[in-house]
């Protein structure tokens, strides 16, 4: 049996679909240590990432992120579950820019309270001790799509597909996303080729970059919308995003940054552990599934 903590969630509700044998284990519930000592495999999903509301605190994100993972880890260490899979993120290791695919022995640089908080629970899980037949697999992502998302790319498409022009073309771009599909697949993988890792720190991203321009095009593809092509000049486009900075406007410069950066990962330490060759979607083919999502819950 496979228990999903933080299953309520866009990844948890897409991994439950995708595996056989597994249930939402909800930290709310009074009984969630009782179901999760009942696992072979758990995996954490616990997390927050969003504050949309920009009403969360540091302490909020640090007991979310860290406190509520140490928890999960003390369930399992007195459970019969051999296997902890801990869903970190990128944002622990790089939040803003790299243009060399980032491995797992590259140094820290998280930035944001998000990234902090989530670096935070790897080096606790990491000094921990636990019985020769388990095992913690780490997995840092980077940003994840699929149906369901309502995240940055639901927001490109509605612009896209509403014929407004994305101004921000002049940025030539290259980054590593995954795909929902690709993201199941190594969980799959990693459940079932489990001897084949060492306890540790995994990067798991779809085998190649895109650029922003390439998620465009597909958009364009996708909704059938002939957008014209605006490229702002770049000096203008920081000037106004310094303006962000001090005015609460859309665009500042640590959001023009993140949005038109390279912030590339490299997945051969996984892929090379668990003899993967080819994961089942390219970058592009799993942007076109994510948004035709889009597309077809609009309609």
């Amino acid at each position: 049996m496979i228990g999903i903590s933080g299953s309520s969630g866009f990844i948890g509700q897409n991994l439950l679909n995708s595996l056989h044998e597994a249930k939402c284990i909800s930290l709310r519930e009074k009984d969630w240590k009782i179901l999760a000592n009942n696992c072979d495999v758990l995996v954490n999903l616990v997390g927050k990432a969003h504050d949309h509301r920009g009403t969360a605190t540091e302490q909020d994100y640090y007991y979310i992120n860290l406190e509520l993972t140490k928890e999960v880890f003390h369930v399992f260490k007195e459970s019969s579950a051999t296997l902890l899979i801990h869903v970190s993120s990128l944002a622990a290791l790089e939040e803003f820019e790299s243009s060399k695919p980032l491995t797992e022995a590259d140094e820290c640089h998280p930035n944001s309270w998000y990234g902090l908080s989530k670096r935070a629970a790897e080096i606790w899980l990491m000094k921990q001790k636990f019985s020769a037949d388990k095992k913690i697999i780490i997995l840092r992502p980077p940003m994840v799509h699929g149906s369901g998302d309502k995240g940055n790319l639901g927001l490109l498409y509605k612009l896209i597909s509403k014929g407004i022009p994305y101004p921000l073309t002049s940025f030539n771009n290259s980054r590593s996303f995954i795909s929902m599909d690709n993201f199941c697949y190594f969980i799959e993988q990693i459940i079932l080729h489990q001897d084949k890792l060492d306890t540790g720190i995994y990067h798991i991203a779809d085998d190649d970059a895109v650029s922003t321009k390439d998620i465009i095009e597909i958009i364009k593809k996708v909704s059938g919308k002939r957008v014209p092509t605006l490229a702002l000049p770049k000096l203008l486009v920081k000037a106004i995003a310094k303006v962000g900075d001090k005015v609460p406007i859309p665009l500042n410069t640590p959001r023009l940054r993140k949005m038109t950066s390279d912030l590339l990962v490299s997945n051969e330490k996984i892929k090379q552990g668990l003899g993967i060759e080819k994961l089942p979607l390219t970058a592009k083919e799993g942007l076109e599934k994510t948004i035709k999502s889009f597309s077809e819950r609009s309609e």
